[in-house]
């Protein structure tokens, strides 16, 4: 498939998610949404239940929210924003003289986090329609860059982050959650689609990922693999030894800052 085909597949079974309260992570099946899931990942039970219902659609594989170090008048984007669960959590943290904006391809999603959001109430939270490699979002424009396991799912990654450098202000930053491959995976399984909307088959190595990153422009990279998530992953694709190749990480990273400034 080339890369256009493989968003397809990307946003048709993203969009039953939406559309279903349905979850895909992992390569079998869709199941029910876990919301619950969250609380494996970090997020405390305040803030899952700080958004309405199909807000958390338990599709993460992390909490950058306990990474991104969020501050009152920042500007935030979430890359593939879902239901909006994370991006009402940054919301809150910005505080009113701050923003979320979330960015996500599927049309269905969009509709889902914008009905959360009237619900929520809240006025500094939009979310735009578009492709994580073609932000909608102006140059200089964000402070801090957050995602939750969808970097994986872009046949593009180093157009990912030659975008997410581009929209950050100088000396902004990136906090992401994502899944990296420990192990390699073979041709079979890079190829097996179920696999790669399970958030599975796309995922670059630890030395992958951080090139990208350099090679994007970015400084103070630092991609951490976090072995606990393997339990969670497990839970993904049950008995399959795939589950054994990809863990969690956080990855961090700093646009550089303009010369003198502080």
């Amino acid at each position: 498939m080339d890369n256009n085909q493989v968003r397809d597949e990307v946003r048709s079974r993203y969009a039953e998610i939406a559309r279903g309260g349905m979850s895909c992570c992992g390569g079998g099946g869709c199941s029910v949404a876990d919301p619950t899931a969250s609380a494996k990942l970090g997020y405390s039970p305040e803030q899952m239940a700080s958004v309405p219902e199909g807000a958390n659609l338990g599709l993460g594989c992390g909490n950058p929210q306990a990474i991104a170090s969020l501050r009152p008048g920042e500007v935030v984007l979430d890359l593939g924003s879902g239901g909006g669960f994370d991006a009402f959590l940054a919301a809150r943290q910005v505080g009113p003289t701050g923003a979320a904006i979330g960015v996500d391809m599927t049309p269905e999603m969009i509709t889902r986090a914008r009905a959360n959001a009237e619900k929520l109430g809240l006025a500094n939270v939009a979310f735009r329609l578009g492709e994580i490699e073609h932000l909608p979002v102006p140059d200089d424009s964000v402070d801090v860059i957050i995602s939750n396991c969808v970097i994986n799912l872009s046949p593009d990654k180093p157009a990912v982050f030659r975008e997410a450098l581009r929209v950050l202000r100088p000396g902004g930053r990136m906090a992401v959650s994502d899944v990296v491959a420990t192990a390699p995976l073979s041709p079979a399984e890079r190829k097996d689609m179920a696999l790669y909307t399970g958030c599975i088959a796309g995922a670059a190595t630890v030395a992958e990922v951080e090139q990208m990153l350099v090679d994007a422009g970015f400084e103070g990279v630092q991609v951490k693999p976090m072995e606990t998530s393997r339990a969670v992953i497990e839970d993904w694709v049950a008995g399959d030894a795939v589950a054994a190749k990809v863990v969690s990480a956080t990855i961090e990273a700093r646009k550089p800052a303009d010369e003198g400034c502080c």
